[in-house]
């Protein structure tokens, strides 16, 4: 098996919203050394009942203490919309369909449905917003709705929970590298490039990545 990095998020996360400039230093560190990155939809929240004014005001002061840490821009006016559900599954479930249509997609789909909804305040737990978000990235729209609404997409979806589940994998972002010998943890939890690019490059010098 290659070695690799493995990044577990949730694109409702607003950690891993927070991280993502991080991941793209730290993806583009290890492509220069032929080490490729691997997606893990994590599954963070399953909630069935509307967000209540209350449960808004508390998620605005997540993202307020990530925008602090992190710089990351976020849009408190109208972000997350009346009616929302804070249901991740649909929005994990999206990525796994554009990483099983075109593994490249996945990481600017991740990106794409971040940004609209930290910065567009749009609902991305809604099948038409994923729909409409994914064809604006290039992915066949046809092919998306059928897969999205698939069983196998739903079953590959809850495969992912459970790896990142099994593993102990508690909280996003986490990012493991992964070689023959195993798993190394870099991260679980926001860490700036300052921190992690060098942990990484000491473990891309310990040797042969087939």
């Amino acid at each position: 098996m290659s070695a690799r990095l493995i990044y577990v998020m949730d694109p409702m996360c607003s950690w891993c919203w927070g991280f993502e400039p991080v991941l793209q230093h730290l993806a583009s560190q290890a492509e220069r050394a032929g080490v490729g990155l691997q997606l893990v939809v994590g599954g963070l929240r399953r909630e069935c009942e509307v967000m209540d004014p209350g449960g808004r005001e508390r998620t605005l002061g997540y993202w307020r203490s990530v925008r602090e840490s992190t710089g990351q821009s976020f849009n408190f006016e109208t972000g997350l919309p009346p009616g929302l559900v804070y249901d991740t599954e649909p929005a994990c479930r999206a990525l796994v369909v554009a990483r099983g249509m075109d593994a490249g997609s996945a990481w600017p789909l991740a990106r794409r449905l971040q940004q609209a909804f930290y910065q567009e305040g749009q609902d991305i737990t809604r099948a038409q917003v994923l729909l409409e978000l994914a064809t604006r990235q290039g992915l066949c729209r046809e092919t998306f709705a059928s897969r999205f609404d698939g069983l196998e997409a739903r079953e590959e979806t809850q495969r992912d929970f459970a790896w990142a589940q099994n593993l102990g994998i508690a909280g996003f972002p986490t990012l493991l590298a992964r070689r023959q010998g195993g798993y190394a943890l870099l991260t679980n939890g926001y860490q700036s490039a300052e921190v992690l690019g060098p942990l990484l490059g000491r473990w891309l010098e310990q040797g042969s990545y087939a």
